[in-house]
């Protein structure tokens, strides 16, 4: 038989004593713990750590986002047909290129730019694109206070005609018996016609002609004048002066007519007067089948 080992009453009390005292006694683990109140501004003070680097809100992006009052140029585009036609043009590298550049200038206090935004496009607004009966292509707007208002050569109302458009007008006056030269320059009459009058550069610095000339503005413009080319037809293209002439490349001659002649500056009048540009013009719209333009101005 297995042998039985007997406790004295001494040593029962021990053993029980010792069982009492490890039960009641904490471990090393415990005794290491916080109270529970620190425990818990422990924990909430490293989960807000760990939430606050996570929050997409404070994380730095390497990626540099456009300023705010950033402009885009693609909003001031409102007609819906030269904007499907145009569109692709706003998502080109030169394109963004072109509007960055733009919007750096007009967040200097000290620079100015015409036209006024809301005019960059005034030709393609106010000239849809099924509507073009005739082009009359500029160079850039004019760089002077309250000349420039998106139309080439063509100043609002309360402006004095610049020297160009005065021979514009006189030229009109000796080709067109019914005209009259008017009071001031502004040529919207025209381009709700079908003159679309669309100037090479849409933008210029103050009193810095040709400042714009190297943005870009070019590529744009010249799309828009292929893209009248390919899907209108029997339209009128008035190339002045040598830089206008360079356009002629951008024009299908089977479907269209142009007209090079001088440019109507001082420079060169002398070539320019008795060119009858704008009878020709109605001329070749009659055989096509169009109306004539009324190049009456009130």
């Amino acid at each position: 038989m297995p042998s039985i080992r007997l406790f004295s009453n001494f040593q029962r009390q021990r053993y029980f004593f010792l069982l009492v005292k490890e039960k009641n006694t904490p471990s090393k683990i415990n005794m290491l713990s916080p109270p529970p109140q620190k425990q818990l501004r422990l924990d909430s003070f490293f989960s807000n750590k760990c939430e606050k680097s996570a929050s997409p809100e404070r994380k730095s992006s390497p990626v540099a986002v456009g300023n705010a009052s950033d402009c885009r140029l693609e909003d001031l585009l409102l007609n819906p047909c030269w904007k499907r036609r145009l569109g692709s043009e706003f998502s080109k590298a030169y394109f963004k290129d072109l509007e960055n550049r733009l919007n750096e200038i007009w967040q200097k206090p000290q620079s100015v730019v015409f036209p006024p935004k809301h005019l960059i496009f005034n030709a393609f607004n106010l000239t849809p694109l099924k509507s073009v009966k005739a082009v009359i292509l500029g160079q850039d707007p004019y760089h002077n206070y309250g000349q420039a208002h998106g139309l080439s050569f063509s100043v609002p109302r309360g402006v004095t005609p610049p020297p160009s458009l005065k021979n514009i007008f006189k030229e009109l006056a000796d080709d067109i018996p019914s005209f009259k030269i008017p009071s001031h320059g502004c040529l919207t009459a025209w381009a709700k016609q079908g003159v679309l009058l669309l100037n090479a550069s849409l933008t210029v610095e103050c009193h810095k002609a040709n400042s714009h000339a190297a943005f870009g503005w070019q590529d744009f413009t010249d799309f828009a004048i292929k893209t009248v080319s390919d899907h209108c037809f029997g339209v009128v293209f008035l190339l002045w002066g040598a830089f206008a002439h360079k356009k002629e490349r951008l024009v299908d001659s089977k479907k269209h007519t142009i007209i090079k002649t001088a440019h109507p500056s001082p420079l060169s009048q002398g070539r320019f007067f008795g060119c009858r540009c704008f009878s020709k013009t109605n001329e070749a719209l009659k055989e096509y089948g169009k109306d004539a333009i009324d190049w009456t101005i009130d």
